[in-house]
């Protein structure tokens, strides 16, 4: 696959990549280096840093599902995005 970088060194990736990756406007790619080549993945959140929201979460909260949010919100039914 072949993507074409702009004067600006912008890319822009096919749909189904970034549904693959789970990532939508706003959210942060990592680039590592590997050793054949760069590898992309999602910048995930770091879990530890998240201490002090650890006493706010009730016990058997299920976890955010990002892709049923934003399935929700594209669809109307959930909260709009701020301006």
């Amino acid at each position: 696959m072949l993507v074409k970088i702009t004067s600006k060194r912008q890319v822009t990736f096919p749909k189904h990549v970034l549904d693959e990756l789970g990532v939508g406007p706003g959210d942060r790619l990592e680039l590592r280096e590997g050793p054949d080549g760069y590898i992309l993945k999602p910048r995930r959140i770091d879990y530890s840093k998240l201490g002090t929201l650890r006493d706010k979460i009730k016990p058997g909260t299920p976890p955010f599902d990002i892709r049923k949010f934003r399935d929700e919100r594209e669809q109307g039914l959930g909260p709009a995005p701020e301006s």
